[in-house]
């Protein structure tokens, strides 16, 4: 991506406030209000949705004590999402984006505080927790697209696109590490039910945050007399016909189901390996989330995506050699410190993916091919899960992780083998992208 200086609109060289220093720069989008707002709002809700993926964990682990269950649940709570991301996506076209975060946000917040009472009143069973998964994995399927695409609203300055996606990365992979923190004393102190009670509470914070935003008025861009197919199908032309967007979807896609499958296993890693607690996987969790939040925090700092392919090769192999190591590991402070390089490459990889596609994908596209990248980020993990769960019963945690780790490094290796090819259509699209910008620029002079 040598000549990515061309592409002066959606992936920037520079941004303003350069010069005042890293940290200023690495912190640039939150000088939009409404990119602030959504930040402080959002960054309380995602502590609460951590803990509650905490409890959920080990509240199914808990009533199981079965591997296999653990990505069974797992499996039922994403795959709704898989099968119903680009549906969704055509669907968050033709919607208003703030009117629809409302709405998914606030769905939400009931799901987190009906799992509450089932908990706290001592009655929840293992099918109720999975119908209420399945209802989350129905939310995230609008969610995800509609936040990806709401980001344009959000950041006026599309120099600072890039460095919004980081932080918004950064955002999540902070609760990430506070939110299990918390969680793990919550659950050890007063039970699961808590978390899900505070998690609910939270959401109201992101609502907040939306409903005091100023926006230009935007609304959907489906076309009248579009079916949902035609513009479905047009979406997924659209990606298949672009070797870079459909190459880092099929890298992530691969990356998901085969790296974030340990997360599933945490439980039985805590329990069963380290001999420990609810606490023990707190750590664990947390240790994740402290690796994934320094690599956003790396993107973030970044003053260009210059060398970002070099970056997403190198973040897949950590997250392969990471996996294969933790598999070894039977000792806390190294399956922390090793679980740290796993948050980093798996947040690396994403978090790249995010801001190479968001560079080269056109704006009437956006939200459709954001519905293939959560088909491809959080759909297709639930096939990893469910295979995880189910080596597991068979050939332990440790070996299961291992396997995974392998496949990632393979990955790895097939994605180095296609960059040659894709490497000079992102150029050329970021030519294309600039001439548009200047095109764009010119008529509004005159």
């Amino acid at each position: 991506m040598s000549d990515a200086r061309h592409c002066a609109s959606g992936c920037p060289t520079s941004a303003p406030g350069s010069a005042r220093g890293p940290i200023a720069h690495a912190w640039r989008a939150l000088r939009h209000r409404n990119f602030k707002l959504f930040f402080f709002g959002q960054s309380t809700s995602l502590i609460g949705t951590w803990m509650t993926r905490l409890a959920t964990a080990w509240l199914v682990y808990q009533l199981t004590h079965s591997a296999l269950l653990l990505g069974v649940v797992s499996f039922c709570g994403q795959i709704v999402s898989f099968l119903l991301g680009p549906f969704a996506a055509v669907w968050v076209e033709r919607l208003e984006r703030r009117r629809l975060l409302v709405c998914t946000q606030t769905a939400a917040a009931v799901q987190s505080l009906t799992l509450a009472a089932l908990t706290l009143a001592h009655v929840v069973t293992l099918g109720e927790i999975i119908a209420l998964m399945m209802f989350q994995g129905l939310i995230n399927a609008f969610d995800m697209p509609g936040r990806q695409s709401f980001l344009v609203q959000m950041v006026e300055d599309r120099g600072d696109l890039a460095n919004a996606i980081a932080i918004n990365s950064s955002m999540v992979n902070g609760a990430r590490l506070i939110g299990p923190a918390i969680g793990g004393l919550i659950i050890a102190a007063f039970g699961a039910g808590w978390c899900y009670l505070i998690d609910g509470v939270s959401y109201l914070a992101v609502i907040v945050s939306l409903l005091l935003m100023r926006l230009a008025t935007m609304k959907g861009r489906g076309r009248p007399g579009t079916s949902l197919i035609e513009e479905l199908r047009e979406g997924w032309q659209y990606v298949s016909g672009s070797r870079p967007i459909r190459t880092i979807l099929l890298l992530l896609a691969l990356t998901c189901v085969m790296g974030w499958s340990y997360s599933v296993l945490l439980p039985v890693f805590a329990g069963e390996v380290l001999h420990g607690g609810a606490y023990t996987l707190g750590w664990l969790t947390a240790a994740s989330g402290l690796g994934a939040f320094s690599s956003a925090l790396t993107l973030a700092m970044r003053k260009s995506i210059l060398g970002l392919t070099r970056a997403l090769q190198a973040a897949v192999v950590v997250l392969g050699v990471g996996l294969i190591l933790f598999g070894f590991s039977h000792v806390l402070w190294a399956s922390l410190a090793l679980l740290a390089a796993i948050g980093f490459g798996l947040i690396q990889t994403a978090a790249a993916c995010n801001t190479i596609i968001q560079s080269l994908v056109a704006d009437d596209m956006r939200a459709r091919v954001m519905g293939y990248y959560t088909m491809a980020f959080v759909g297709s993990t639930p096939l990893g899960s469910l295979a995880a769960g189910a080596l597991a019963q068979r050939i332990g945690a440790p070996h299961t992780v291992m396997l995974t780790g392998t496949f990632c490094i393979l990955a790895a290796v097939w994605f180095t083998s296609q960059l040659p090819k894709i490497k000079p259509e992102m150029r050329a699209s970021y030519r294309e992208k600039e001439q548009s910008a200047m095109r764009a620029a010119r008529e509004a002079t005159a």
